[in-house]
């Protein structure tokens, strides 16, 4: 690999500081830290200013081999050359302390970071909790949040949302919806995308009354029932065989203008055949040929 940057520095080729990035970290993930550390040093040399992007790729390398101590060091050096961390250099430094059950020295990494001014961009507790969930300690991550909650607070959006989708891959029913409801409480507002995962998630496992109370919450809060939101409700009524309440709400679905598209008629029709009411899935489907 570096003999093939050479030979582009003797041809007079263009090397993009990206692909010196892609080349560190490359070298970090095959444990070959002298080659990623003479690839930084040698950067401007090799027409690329040693920016945060580059620093973040160092990290990554050096937390690649587990080097702790060395990060702090560069990260000292990014300061004074005027680079400001970004979240790619909180996130690599959080998630590889997490990962190495280095908990502590996470939390201090972000207190030191904070008091000298340099705050992340995501606030520290969102960082670890999405730290946790990204290296699989989806119970240190739930506990993180039982104790943020019962002291008042509430991580941000984003971080619930991955929270949310990691709790709904093991069917913690329970867990997410009384999470939901607490946070709400707290003041968190969820978004399009919250519900895009609850209410998939809360009708899969046949909990019809949350998921409608979730989908009338997205109205309320201005957002239009579109199909991916209602389908899965209509998919969850077929399936505990109410049928005839299926029929009904996609009715009023229909009523209301929130016009269904061709997968959920397809899912209403193969629902319907499944479950013997043929005269409802022939006339879904002459509804469907006439959209």
């Amino acid at each position: 690999m570096w003999r093939t940057i050479q030979q582009m520095q003797k041809q007079q080729l263009s090397l993009f500081c990206d692909t010196l990035s892609f080349i560190i970290e490359e070298y970090g993930k095959n444990d070959a830290i002298d080659q990623a550390v003479e690839v930084f040093n040698k950067s401007t040399n090799l027409g690329c200013k040693q920016t945060v992007s580059v620093y973040n790729s160092l990290l990554f390398a050096l937390c690649e081999v587990k080097m702790f101590h060395e990060t702090y060091a560069l990260i000292r050096r990014m300061i004074r050359k005027g680079e400001v961390p970004d979240k790619r250099t909180y996130t690599v430094l959080v998630n590889r302390w997490c990962s190495s059950r280095k908990m502590n020295e996470a939390q201090d990494f972000l207190e030191d970071m904070s008091k000298k001014g340099f705050n992340p961009p995501v606030r520290g507790r969102d960082l670890l909790i999405e730290g946790l969930l990204n290296v699989g300690y989806l119970e240190s991550a739930k506990k993180m949040v039982r104790r943020m909650t019962k002291e008042g607070f509430v991580p941000d959006i984003a971080t619930f949302n991955s929270l949310v989708e990691t709790i709904c891959k093991t069917k913690e029913i329970d867990f997410y919806i009384d999470m939901y409801h607490i946070v709400c409480k707290l003041g968190l507002c969820p978004d399009i995308n919250s519900y895009k995962i609850l209410i998939p998630a809360t009708s899969k496992v046949g909990r019809i009354d949350e998921a409608f109370r979730l989908l009338n919450n997205s109205i309320d809060q201005g957002y239009k029932p579109f199909p991916s939101l209602y389908a899965p409700i209509i998919k969850g009524l077929c399936r505990k065989g109410q049928f005839n309440d299926a029929f009904s709400f996609f009715g009023e679905i229909k009523i209301k203008g929130h016009a269904p598209d061709r997968p959920v008629y397809t899912m209403l029709i193969t629902m319907c055949g499944r479950g013997g009411r043929f005269v409802e899935a022939a006339n879904y489907l002459v509804e469907m040929i006439e959209l």
